[in-house]
């Protein structure tokens, strides 16, 4: 059963308690740092951005993450199989960074090695990144995004493990993104007609150790916007699922969708399925983006593989949208913290 918020409130109780768990098409409810009862430090928070085309890739995670601040960058090249992964680490400091409450603040975080800015002003972001020996380069972004002024994907989730314990997750699909990668002696052009952006914004008390599975792609198809959003894998799902289509602007609700990874290796296709039958897709990948990370009491093992999607997806009037090599990703995460 999908529990569907509709009204403006806190999103924890004087006990800091989910007060309604449910999903949304906009971030309905406020998460505000001090209704959090327990130590902040158990505290999930990013921001993160990925802008690809089919060539290239680029993500930036802004976050702070238990005890650690950091900004966490990701440049995929689709054609040759590079990919590079690296994190500036610092422990949190309230000067550094502090998280926004929402999804619509400015955000900045430097260090003497990387320089970091999410501008927000409203449906226009601009992402400036620099950091510097990344993998002996220079990785520079300047990267402007206009944010479609349509549905988006939001979910509120309690965990079985305690009462203390919320996600609440809001997705943007369909951003347009026009700017400039540089990575060495790479220039990387991104343009409204050929690339595509997801923003992912996060905020949370979790279990120590979890893996979740998330995909997520936008595109056009027959002269119209569409993308999709689909996961699961933690925290209690009896309220709401995160899974949804968007057609130009609209969100069309899903039921359970399941990941068929092959057992192998993450680079053989896989297979999406649907409980309601509305989104049966086969997946081919082109790259994985593997990384395996540790660092004092964290630890992370991430399969973020891209590759194109073949499948019918069914909109709420049953409408058939047909995909046809759909460039997009699809990931398997497991994070510990001790």
């Amino acid at each position: 059963m999908q529990h569907k918020l509709n009204r403006v409130h806190n999103l924890l109780d004087e006990n800091g308690h989910v007060i309604e768990a449910g999903w949304a098409n906009e971030p309905l409810l406020h998460y505000r740092r001090e209704d959090v009862k327990v130590d902040h430090n158990r505290l999930k928070e990013w921001d993160y951005y990925l802008i690809a085309n089919e060539n290239y890739g680029i993500a930036f995670s802004i976050a702070n993450v238990g005890e650690n601040s950091r900004l966490t960058a990701n440049f995929m090249n689709y054609q040759t199989g590079e990919q590079y992964t690296d994190s500036e680490m610092v422990p949190s400091n309230p000067k550094l960074l502090t998280m926004p409450e929402n999804p619509y603040e400015t955000i900045k975080f430097e260090t003497g090695r990387v320089k970091g800015t999410y501008i927000r002003d409203g449906y226009k972001t601009r992402i400036q990144v620099t950091f510097r020996d990344f993998f002996g380069k220079d990785l520079i972004a300047d990267i402007d995004l206009d944010l479609p002024k349509s549905d988006a994907m939001v979910i509120v989730i309690p965990f079985n493990e305690g009462k203390e314990m919320f996600y609440y997750n809001y997705k943007l699909n369909c951003i347009k993104p026009k700017g400039i990668c540089r990575y060495g002696d790479t220039e990387v052009e991104f343009s409204h007609e050929t690339s595509f952006c997801v923003f992912d914004w996060g905020r949370g008390i979790w279990p120590n150790s979890n893996t979740w599975y998330w995909g997520s792609g936008s595109g056009i198809v027959d002269g119209n916007d569409f993308g999709f959003n689909i996961g699961y894998g933690f925290g209690n799902l009896d309220a709401a699922s995160e899974n949804m289509l968007f057609f130009n602007g609209k969100a069309h609700k899903l039921e359970e969708i399941t990941f068929h990874i092959p057992k192998n290796s993450f680079m053989e296709p896989w297979k999406f399925t649907s409980s309601d039958g509305r989104f049966e897709m086969d997946f081919v990948p082109v790259l994985d983006r593997s990384s395996s990370v540790k660092k004092g009491n964290y630890s992370s093992s991430q399969h973020q593989v891209f590759g194109k999607f073949t499948g019918t997806a069914i909109l709420d009037d049953g409408t058939e949208i047909h995909l046809k090599d759909f460039f997009a990703f699809a990931e398997e995460v497991s994070n510990s913290w001790q």
